[in-house]
């Protein structure tokens, strides 16, 4: 049998989002024993209260377990498997018209966690990504994401193109950013309804497969000299303008 997969989170906004969350995750809670942080006193007051595990350590403690910036308190939380392609195809069958977000190869966890509090930001109803040849749900990525790894439903799939197919045979249309010369700027696309966003790679943007399975391509226009955006405020730009459209 397969002993649960645990890690070591950070970051405060990171914290409180699992706490309140999924509490049933939370392993173990360090503090730094000289911390003057009074930002961490909703955090632990939550804990006490939700019975969990609290300790307070020295800074050395925390500094073995956590390499980044930990702002004087971090987490040991048990992971759960995230849902795959088998969920999504009984899940959007639950849906009316999804704002789905799907990043295709998104390498640096720090862009995927910053695409992630976008998605949350806009009111995304899924997020997806491959389990392959892309970043995963690090502590980084989570910590980045400022909460919105725990709020999100999200699913980690072996095959984009197949999750795709699975989104299409569902009623989504799927667009894919890409600069192509067939390609609609985003204030000029329609974004209503079912609608699954594509965003690609940060050098290389959405894989050939993958852009031939889009129903059409969009692109944000550019007025300056630098012709692309990071990935994560492409993201933001993108779902901010379908959620305008959508309210509106």
């Amino acid at each position: 049998m397969n002993k649960t997969q645990t890690e070591w989170i950070f970051g405060i906004h990171a914290l409180d989002s699992a706490i309140s969350q999924h509490p049933e995750n939370v392993v173990q809670i360090v503090v730094d024993q000289n911390s003057r942080n009074s930002r961490l006193d909703s955090i632990i007051s939550t804990a006490k209260n939700l019975g969990l595990q609290l300790s307070y350590e020295k800074l050395q403690y925390l500094n073995k377990h956590c390499k980044e910036r930990h702002q004087g308190i971090i987490a040991l939380i048990k992971v759960p498997k995230l849902p795959d392609e088998s969920d999504l195809k009984t899940d959007i069958v639950g849906l009316e018209s999804p704002l789905i977000l799907i990043l295709d190869n998104i390498e640096d966890p720090r862009n995927l966690g910053a695409c992630l509090r976008s998605a949350d930001a806009a009111g995304v109803d899924m997020v997806i990504f491959p389990k392959h040849k892309s970043a995963s749900l690090t502590p980084v990525a989570k910590k980045t994401a400022a909460g919105a790894a725990e709020t999100l439903k999200i699913y980690q799939v072996t095959n984009i193109v197949k999750a795709l197919e699975i989104l299409k045979d569902n009623g989504v249309w799927i667009s894919g950013t890409d600069l192509a010369d067939e390609s609609t700027s985003i204030y000029q696309t329609d974004f209503k309804g079912s609608m699954g966003i594509v965003l690609g790679n940060e050098g290389k943007g959405i894989r050939p497969l993958v852009k031939k399975h889009c129903d059409f391509l969009i692109h944000i226009p550019m007025y300056g000299t630098v012709q692309s955006l990071n990935v994560s405020v492409a993201t933001g730009i993108t779902l901010f303008e379908a959620k305008r459209q959508r309210q509106g």
